[in-house]
């Protein structure tokens, strides 16, 4: 089986993207897990650090662990949104392909002093596993907005991130270029999307000569998504999408039975319509 950093490096060559999904159930796993499959590209899964303790950290990779080798699929296993180094090195412990470690609300200096203590860290339990620092702020969670928040407004300076890459040995960059963390209320409706810093994430791309992750990629304009893409970024992050689609799914179901009480056909339309965002950004992100 090919390694992430294998998977990455082939991805930035072709300038194609690495679907990014977060997961807290099996439900969501086999959704993104079915539409990968069956488009025959790999797939990262993330779990942030909610999610992990609702999961479980070695429980979640050892199910990853089994899929991926029943099925013989590329599945990687992202520890989202790391912002400590304990649970940066339970993670790795674990068994996880890849820690999101995110120190990006400190300043430049204690950003760069933590995260390159969570490289050494990490690589010295599994010098294989890759390590995504991030730098400038995009918020957290999956709320849904009136107005863009202040704090996605501070971009990713280049001269900032190539000084970060270089004194962390980070493995992938996560810049804040125009993305966020979440929707806009307006963005669900889709009269309204995200729209992307194409020059900086080219900018940091050449200056930095990692590969990049969009965090935050939910509500994204289509055409932004592929111009990313062509400009550098290499992991997009998809979460919000998905949790809706698992909202919808759910009240569907239910206001077509509400006496149902089988789990498994409960959830059907929501690992439907999961699989069906899936699907979607995956085709998007190969397009090539």
């Amino acid at each position: 089986m090919v390694t992430l950093a294998e998977v990455l490096g082939d991805a930035q060559r072709r300038r194609t993207a690495i679907g990014h999904f977060n997961v807290s159930d099996l439900v969501a796993l086999k959704a993104v897990t079915d539409a990968a499959r069956a488009l025959k590209v790999p797939v990262l899964i993330g779990t942030s650090e909610g999610e992990r303790d609702f999961i479980g950290v070695r429980e979640v990779v050892a199910v990853v662990a089994s899929m991926r080798e029943e099925l013989d699929h590329s599945i990687f296993l992202n520890a989202d949104h790391t912002h400590s180094l304990e649970h940066a090195v339970e993670a790795a412990r674990a068994g996880y392909d890849m820690i999101g470690f995110d120190a990006s609300t400190m300043p430049l200096e204690k950003n760069i002093e933590l995260t390159r203590q969570a490289v050494e860290a990490v690589k010295s339990i599994n010098p294989r596993i890759v390590v995504e620092g991030e730098l400038g702020f995009i918020g957290s969670g999956s709320e849904i907005h009136e107005s863009v928040p202040e704090s996605s407004r501070l971009l990713t300076k280049t001269d900032d991130a190539k000084r970060f890459v270089e004194a962390t040995q980070i493995d992938v960059l996560a810049p804040a270029v125009g993305n966020m963390h979440g929707l806009l209320k307006s963005m669900i409706s889709g009269s309204v999307r995200k729209r992307l810093d194409i020059g900086r994430i080219g900018a940091l791309a050449a200056a930095t000569a990692v590969p990049l992750t969009l965090h935050g990629g939910s509500g994204t304009d289509d055409g932004d998504f592929q111009r990313a893409i062509s400009a550098g970024i290499t992991i997009v992050h998809i979460n919000t999408e998905l949790r809706l689609a698992w909202r919808h799914g759910l009240e569907a179901a239910l206001a077509e039975n509400s006496d149902e009480v089988v789990p498994y056909k409960i959830y059907g339309k929501s690992l439907s319509a999961m699989a069906a965002v899936a699907d979607k950004r995956l085709r998007l992100f190969n397009a090539g």
